[in-house]
């Protein structure tokens, strides 16, 4: 059975000074989360993105991010793995919970995460399921 998950998070992201970044036109950055709502915990993760492109709205990311909290009542931690592009301003994003990362009550979770961003607020709308509490 599929269940349903929303609610609201703070994100902070940091550049990593890294070797070769000017030369490959990539940046990395440091993720740091706090969500609300159904899901209330925290996440570290490392972002790896385009820092320019030739054509003004172009972009891509991917990231790995570990979050940490109670899913509804249930607690431990997962893995969210992100890869996203943005073509001439038409935003796609892919947020999935990588296999067999679910740890403690969270064991077994699967599922994908749709990201909002309105009036530079953010949202999430959690799709998942997760065996039923032993």
């Amino acid at each position: 059975m599929t269940n349903h998950a929303s609610g609201t998070f703070e994100v902070k992201l940091t550049a990593q000074a890294g070797e070769g970044d000017v030369d490959t036109g990539l940046a990395r950055m440091s993720i740091d989360k706090q969500f609300h709502g159904d899901l209330e915990g925290t996440s570290k993760g490392i972002m790896l993105s385009s820092a320019a492109t030739i054509v003004k709205g172009s972009a891509g990311y991917v990231a790995m991010e570990r979050v940490t909290g109670r899913l509804k009542g249930r607690s431990g931690s997962f893995v969210l793995q992100h890869s996203g592009t943005m073509n001439r301003g038409v935003p796609q994003l892919s947020v999935t919970v990588v296999p067999d990362t679910g740890t403690d009550q969270l064991e077994g979770l699967s599922g994908t995460m749709t990201i909002k961003i309105d009036g530079g607020k953010h949202s999430y709308e959690f799709e998942y399921t997760l065996p039923e509490k032993p």
